[in-house]
């Protein structure tokens, strides 16, 4: 199969998994030639100092933090729920720094995260059988044929609330909210009562008299204090939105999504023939692709040699989600592949998707201890192999839920009724999140 010829609409020749079926085809290419007017999303130039900070990132001179929703909801377009991810991610980041004293690269699974792959195309209730909810972009969760009818319409919405979501944060990353000097912008007013916002304010005091004390002996404050870069990903799914957000850049530098600065394709979409592949292998993105348990070593070393031909340090992020009771037996076998062919790529630990259980309520939970347990077997892999664990992938939010069994708290399965908010899979609360945050932290301190 050639991979020479490549264009935005090149993966219409292959096989596209996990796309909707648009009733109206005249009404969806309406939609797709208004999107292709719209104005970009991000930068080229963004995009490409992203890259730079992954290829560090990947030389051990920095971490990457990815995190975010599992869905994005329209609904939850709104300040406030923006603002507590952002802080959440701050937080983190902060506790990562300080322990670590690297750099951290902030990701977040935010402003595009609206179309999610489902493992089954239909839905049934009692009598009545209709297709799946495929997230706000695609179609809507209410249960009746009209919601869940695909309406391209929704990837107008999608691209608005996208657009307003990053205006949103660029606002809060540039007017002050994430000035070192100010972390109490970053505070929860919820928090009041987890060990771990005890310490974490033990590091903000820390880190207060580290800053007072530089700037007393050289005056001038770095810009660095007093603003954040934060990045934006998502899954790149559906793919005729994502076509429509591709741009040649003004630079001449090549192809890019300019819908998001950094794309990945999930597990269920990662075939080597298949359009998914066909679509990223030629952005100039930086770009992930899940990696479950089931993959062949040697379709993984093809699978890396399509995405990244030129073998360039920050381009390929092998995201892996095996599961913390098969972490052990698989990523050493792909960790040797990739060493042995000298492959540069970026490893992150996704210790969410393999460990989705479901319980007897009916509610799909994950173990907090399953979690932590993936993640540190992850960290010693790397160490045995001579290699690096460079960054995260976690599915968090900043609202007061009870989706993940366990943590802090001691959640049960009890508790998931209480505060069971997500749309589609559970994510981590506040004091979960942190407390992966100090545990990621002493990993990285103890080299």
């Amino acid at each position: 199969m050639s991979y020479e010829i490549w264009s935005p609409d090149s993966w219409r020749l292959r096989v596209a998994a996990q796309q909707p079926n648009y009733p109206d085809e005249g009404s969806l290419q309406q939609v797709l030639h208004a999107l292709r007017r719209m104005p970009p999303l991000v930068t080229s130039w963004e995009v490409d100092r992203l890259t730079g900070q992954l290829a560090a990132a990947a030389a051990g001179e920095a971490w990457v933090l990815q995190g975010g929703d599992c869905a994005e909801s329209f609904a939850d377009c709104e300040a406030e729920r923006i603002a507590a991810k952002l802080k959440v991610l701050l937080q983190m980041s902060l506790v990562l720094v300080y322990g670590s004293r690297r750099r951290v690269v902030r990701v977040g699974r935010i402003a595009g995260q609206y179309a999610k792959p489902r493992s089954q195309e239909l839905e049934t209730r009692g009598e009545l059988t209709l297709p799946c909810f495929r997230g706000d972009i695609v179609n809507r969760p209410g249960f009746t044929l009209a919601d869940r009818q695909p309406d391209p319409q929704l990837m107008l919405r999608g691209y608005e609330r996208s657009a307003l979501t990053l205006n949103f944060i660029r606002a809060l990353s540039e007017g002050g909210f994430a000035d070192l000097h100010h972390p109490e912008n970053w505070d929860l007013t919820w928090v009041d009562h987890a060990q771990e916002s005890h310490r974490y304010q033990r590091i903000v005091a820390a880190l207060g008299d580290a800053i007072r004390f530089m700037e007393t002996i050289a005056p001038v404050t770095p810009a660095d204090l007093r603003r954040v870069e934060f990045y934006t990903s998502h899954e790149a799914l559906l793919l005729p939105y994502e076509e429509a957000l591709t741009r040649r850049s003004i630079r001449g530098t090549g192809w890019y999504n300019l819908g998001t600065h950094f794309p990945w394709i999930g597990e269920r979409t990662r075939r080597l023939d298949g359009a998914h592949v066909e679509y990223l292998r030629g952005l100039r993105n930086p770009i992930g692709v899940k990696i479950g348990p089931n993959i062949e070593p040697d379709e993984l070393l093809e699978l890396v040699r399509i995405l990244n031909p030129e073998n360039q340090p920050g381009r390929l992020s092998l995201i892996h989600r095996l599961g913390a009771d098969r972490v052990a037996a698989s990523l050493p076998r792909f960790v040797d592949v990739i060493t042995q062919h000298q492959q540069h790529v970026l490893w992150i630990c996704d210790p969410m998707h393999g460990n989705t259980v479901n319980t007897g309520s009916g509610h799909k939970t994950r173990r907090f201890d399953d979690i932590v347990r993936e993640l540190k077997t992850s960290f010693a892999i790397h160490r045995q192999s001579g290699t690096r664990q460079s960054g995260v992938h976690l599915e968090l939010t900043g609202d007061n839920v009870t989706e993940c069994i366990g943590g802090p708290r001691g959640l049960t399965e009890g508790d998931l009724s209480t505060a069971y908010q997500s749309i589609l899979d559970p994510r981590l609360n506040y004091d979960q999140a942190m407390e992966i945050a100090f545990a990621i932290s002493e990993e990285l301190a103890n080299g």
